[in-house]
């Protein structure tokens, strides 16, 4: 299997295009993964010989730092790009602008691929790291779309202060919890976009469900599957899924190949269940939900507590105390003041009983990112730059 370097793709996007028109395969190594190059080229040798052609292969890691290569079929993304295209009302969208990494499956599919099947104009950016250039190329659309992370909403309102790009369309949100309460800053940014919340995983390349903002004010009602997908819960509350546009394998931890055939029921990592009306409900990520002393504790829902008083970021890191009972530690960004943690602890005091209290309550001026504009959950625990506001007394 072919390797892309990124960085040589972001400097002629001409290699990704014929990439995918030849019918070798090709994996795709992002500019910064970490990834050891002698596990990579074990995880690759660890593939079927029938995926030497007509397929592609992206590295992921998440937030957690484990290495893992996520291989999918060509023809199979490209029928995803088409109904993308339907459900998220494209059709009158001329270009779409990249500010997060094409190794990043969202970026790549809902994107590039799509730009590429669709045959619309594909804008590459030096992102959130350029603002002024990014700005100009906003200003310069009349319809266009863009594809963000929700912790990119508040360093984009911060660096584009006081301008407006009505001629972008459409704003999509994936990769983390939608930003209900940075909406009003989305539509000051794109006043006239259709926002649209969309859920899904790497190995799903990557969507399942899709909703407009309009249909909630719930952030953690993520929508309906997409023609042709399939949900449930598993027994645990586990979200299962059978797509026929998903990964057709991956390689772990170890470099062992696992297969992964459209009969199958994958896990998206996440925790949920399916509403009356057809609506998918989020619980939180696998990890975010644990118990405490026998008490089940649900991040998501601490989280959605909190935001009643507190607009800025809310993140989480779990952490043992000192009886190694499981807890959690709350990080505020940007660092508050002692009158607005008093009001965080007084709305979870009125929520819920001390169990669902975290260990501490940290705050940073500034939240480490991931290429793809994900927070990085294993920076945000070693992070040495935190104030500590409040602590457990246990």
């Amino acid at each position: 299997m072919r390797i892309l370097d990124e960085k040589l793709v972001r400097g002629d996007i001409t290699l990704l295009s014929q990439a995918w028109t030849d019918e070798r395969s090709f994996c795709i190594r992002p500019a910064r993964s970490g990834v050891d190059e002698a596990w990579l080229e074990a995880a690759l040798a660890s593939l079927p010989v029938e995926f030497g052609s007509a397929h592609f292969a992206l590295l992921t890691s998440g937030s957690t730092g484990r290495p893992k290569l996520v291989v999918a079929n060509k023809s199979r993304s490209e029928r995803l790009a088409r109904v993308l295209d339907e459900v998220q009302q494209s059709q009158g969208v001329e270009a779409t602008v990249v500010t997060l990494p094409l190794s990043y499956c969202y970026a790549l599919i809902n994107q590039w691929l799509w730009a590429h099947v669709m045959q619309r104009k594909l804008i590459m950016t030096n992102g959130l790291k350029a603002m002024p250039q990014l700005a100009d190329v906003f200003a310069e659309q009349s319809a266009a779309s863009v594809c963000l992370v929700g912790a990119q909403v508040r360093l984009l309102a911060d660096g584009l202060r006081g301008r407006q790009f009505p001629g972008v369309i459409r704003v999509h949100f994936a990769g983390g919890p939608f930003p209900q309460t940075a909406l009003e800053l989305v539509r000051d940014l794109f006043p006239n976009a259709a926002i649209y919340n969309n859920y899904g995983c790497t190995e799903a390349m990557p969507r399942l469900t899709l909703r407009h903002v309009d249909e909630s004010e719930d952030p953690s009602i993520v929508g309906k599957p997409l023609p042709g997908i399939s949900m449930r819960s598993g027994s645990a509350g586990e979200i299962l899924f059978q797509s026929p546009y998903g990964a057709v394998g991956f390689v772990d931890e170890g470099a062992e190949y696992v297969a992964i055939s459209e009969s199958d029921w994958v896990p998206s990592g996440d925790l949920g269940e399916c509403l009356p009306d057809g609506m998918w409900k989020i619980h939180g990520r696998q990890g975010q939900v644990f118990k405490r002393f026998g008490e089940k504790i649900s991040l998501s829902q601490v989280k959605d507590a909190i935001a009643q008083c507190w607009d800025g970021e809310i993140n989480f890191y779990r952490e043992d105390d000192p009886s190694g009972e499981a807890g959690h530690v709350l990080v505020l960004q940007p660092e508050p003041s002692e009158t607005q943690v008093r009001g965080v602890l007084k709305a979870l005091r009125k929520a819920f009983p001390r169990t669902h209290w975290p260990l501490r309550v940290e705050g940073v001026s500034t939240l480490s990112l991931l290429p793809n504009g994900k927070i990085d959950a294993v920076r945000l625990a070693e992070e040495s730059k935190k104030n500590i506001y409040w602590r457990q007394r246990l």
